[in-house]
């Protein structure tokens, strides 16, 4: 039977989706807490700021509420963060020259394998500067890249990334190099949305690669 790429990696794709979404079924555990109830939570915490978890737990439990502590402090509200002394697109713009950013994405095999895909991006034109693929990203294989991608002191003065425990070691390894680190927000600025769409170019070109390579071997 000969068959189109496209269609190799669409029937590739489909399994893939079903794989993960038997993998993801859900297993029983703890009930979700109901709507009523956190927003009991929140209302309590709101209307009394001088009552911990404790306190808003044992309230709880006189009125028959069977809840955790730990729960109450979950959802317990929140004190409103004060404003940033700048905004992120004017932190951006400000260091644009002076700026990179490191992302990991994920693409499968044939075999169903997840392959971790390590980009380092310049800011100032988007470019690439690094670009690095294994199965098991542990904090210290992702410190190397970071060596490796900027050598002979040539590291910018911030580094972006995500708070992904790959990055936990770069900490040591950016103030060696003379780098502050930023953690990125779960939503970005457009500019970094932009940044992003080189990824993803990427990811949809790297499944034909690596499907050849699996067959291959």
């Amino acid at each position: 039977m000969i068959v189109k790429p496209e269609t190799v990696i669409a029937w590739h794709r489909k399994g893939f989706r079903l794989l993960w979404t038997w993998k993801s079924r859900r297993r029983g555990g703890r009930p979700a807490v109901p709507a009523d109830l956190r927003t009991l939570i929140r209302t309590m915490s709101r209307d009394n700021p001088l009552w911990g978890a404790p306190r808003i737990h044992g309230e709880l439990l006189k009125l028959g509420l069977d809840v955790s502590q730990a729960t109450v402090a979950k959802y317990m509200a929140r004190p409103p963060m004060p404003p940033p002394s700048q905004s992120w697109r004017t932190f951006l713009t400000n260091h644009l020259q002076q700026l990179a950013a490191a992302d990991f994405f994920v693409v499968p095999t044939a075999t169903y394998r997840l392959l971790f895909v390590l980009v380092i991006l310049a800011h100032e034109r988007r470019r690439i500067v690094h670009v690095a693929v294994t199965d098991n990203p542990t904090a210290a294989w992702t410190s190397q890249q970071l060596r490796e991608a900027f050598p002979w002191d040539q590291a910018p003065r911030y580094v972006v990334h995500d708070r992904d425990a790959a990055f936990q070691a770069w900490a040591t390894t950016a103030a060696a190099m003379k780098a502050d680190r930023w953690h990125r927000r779960r939503r970005g600025p457009d500019r970094h949305q932009r940044s992003r769409t080189r990824h993803v170019s990427l990811a949809r070109r790297a499944p034909l690669r690596l499907l050849a390579g699996a067959v291959s071997r």
